[in-house]
């Protein structure tokens, strides 16, 4: 069984006389900022989620967030960014293609294409038949906030 890997990377802050800058040591071209650290870190999820996309336009395969000291502040990814994001691991890990994964699915390489689509609003149950298509199974885990 694989291992579960929680999609949640540190930041950090750099606070100036008027701006804070976030930045991700995982994630070199994630980069924003906010007038507050509270705004600067709302700012941080858009900022990482586009960033993580580019990584999948370019295929590139994505970083694992490191491993901190637990102190720092973290973004945590969206359950269906976080679900996409998997859906794209195991299409790397499997070498095959969008059009691959499509004939599998009987579909469409264009739904696929949606499915990796980190800003388009898929629904979870296609990204868990294509995770099935891949040998893969979606489990969710819910914690105390």
């Amino acid at each position: 069984m694989a291992q579960l890997r929680r999609l949640a990377y540190p930041v950090d802050l750099q606070v100036r006389p008027d701006t804070v800058l976030v930045s991700f040591p995982d994630i070199p071209e994630a980069l924003t900022e906010g007038n507050t650290e509270r705004e600067a870190l709302s700012e941080a999820t858009d900022c990482l989620i586009a960033a993580l996309g580019g990584y999948v336009n370019d295929g590139r395969r994505i970083p694992k967030p490191s491993v901190g000291t637990g102190n720092g502040p973290v973004v945590e990814l969206p359950a269906l960014v976080a679900a996409k994001l998997a859906l794209y691991e195991a299409i790397c890990e499997q070498d095959i293609d969008v059009g691959e994964l499509a004939e599998r699915l009987s579909g469409a390489a264009t739904t696929v294409r949606r499915l990796l689509d980190l800003d388009h609003r898929s629904h979870i149950d296609q990204i868990e038949t294509a995770l099935e298509a891949l040998g893969k199974r979606l489990m969710l885990e819910v914690y105390a906030a």
